[in-house]
Formats: C-alpha cells, structure tokens, sequence
C-alpha cells in the first residue's frame, strides 16, 4: 500500500512537473525550465542532481534499490527529469550536452520495462521507444545496443531483436554461442508469441541454423 500510494504521489508530482517545464519550453524560457529541473533533481531523490549526473544508470538502479526491491517510482522520475533535460539542451543547440543525459535516460526507461514497471505518464516502453527515434541519427555504443536487444526481447519484439543481434555480431560486441543462446530461449516459446513477436519459428530455426554454420566455419 505504501509503494503505491508513493507512486500515485510521484506520478502526480511528475504531472504537475512536465506541465511547469512544458509552460516554459513554449514561452521559451529555456534557463528557467532547466533550473525547475535541477531544483527537483536536487531535492526529490535522496540524493543531489550532480551525483544523479555522476553515476551510470546500472548503478543509479543499484543506488535506488532497498532490501533487493528497485524504487522505481524514483528512477521513472528521474528519467523524465533527463528526457525533458535533454530535450531542452535540444532545443537550444547544445546537443553536445543533450546526447549523454537523452541517452541515460533511455538506458533507465529501458531498465523501468525490464523491471515492469508501472505506467507514470507513460509505460517506459513508449518512453524508450521516443527516445530510440531521437536518437537514431547516432552510432549507439555496444552497452546501449546490448541493453537494446535485451529490451527488445522483454518486449516480445523478436524481429527488432534478431536485427540487433545481427548488427551486436558485426560489431564484435556478442559472440556466436550468445546468439545461439538467444534462438534457442526463442524455441521455448509457442508458435502464436513467436508470430505476434514478429519472428516465426521458421524463421527461428533458419537463423539458429545460419549461426551454427557460421561457427562450424570458424
């Protein structure tokens, strides 16, 4: 009861929140919105702005962690706070800044899926889904593109899986036996989530086979 009743908190909160930051991004005072961001990312965490900047977000989840279980009303806060950061920094030219804190808060809203967490202003998904398209103009590093594939499986999203399996590959980033593992746990799975996933077992099976091919040859 208390987890939820902190989490109805934290969404009204984060409501009220994005339409401060959103008021001022269209009267374009761009300054102002990022000090309303600051001042909550100092005094809403248990811990200060710059060392939410400071630390990854593997260990802004370890940080936010109690007795094994993730506060992830605080990291689906903190990752809006970023997203709306970076959208900002955007607008105002400074992609050079916006990059690093637009691409943390998609790590986080790809571990809040993960995790399944619960809808703030929207699921994390959807969050992470904006923000793949805002920043598919990069080259994304290894980290992000394997935490890439592991969301794209959570999500029963094969195909977008087994297309970022292959690029992992090329990059040198995963090795053969993982993407053995990763069709073999596919095969576990009943013909309609494969399908509805996008990968049917036909196609499975081939790319399973293609891979044992290619470690034959090696």
């Amino acid at each position: 009861m208390f987890q939820r009743d902190f989490f109805m908190r934290m969404i009204q909160q984060m409501g009220e929140a994005a339409g401060v930051i959103m008021g001022l991004r269209q009267q374009r005072k761009h300054e102002e919105a990022l000090l309303v961001i600051d001042d909550l990312l100092d005094r809403q965490f248990r811990m200060n702005g710059k060392l939410i900047r400071q630390l990854s977000d593997a260990d802004l989840v370890r940080m936010m962690t109690t007795n094994g279980v993730v506060e992830t009303a605080n990291l689906s806060g903190v990752a809006l706070l970023m997203k709306e950061e970076a959208a900002i920094l955007s607008e105002l030219g400074r992609t050079d800044q916006a990059y690093p804190i637009e691409l943390k808060a998609f790590h986080l809203f790809m571990r809040l899926a993960l995790l399944d967490a619960p809808a703030m202003l929207r699921t994390p998904s959807e969050e992470a889904e904006e923000l793949a398209g805002r920043l598919g103009e990069y080259e994304l590093p290894g980290a992000t593109k394997l935490l890439m594939l592991e969301w794209y499986e959570g999500d029963r999203r094969y195909d977008e899986a087994e297309n970022m399996l292959h690029e992992l590959l090329e990059d040198g980033a995963l090795t053969r036996a993982e993407a053995v593992d990763f069709y073999s746990r596919l095969l576990l799975l009943p013909d309609e989530s494969l399908e509805a996933g996008g990968l049917p077992r036909d196609e499975v099976l081939d790319g399973l086979g293609r891979i044992k091919q290619d470690t034959e040859k090696v």
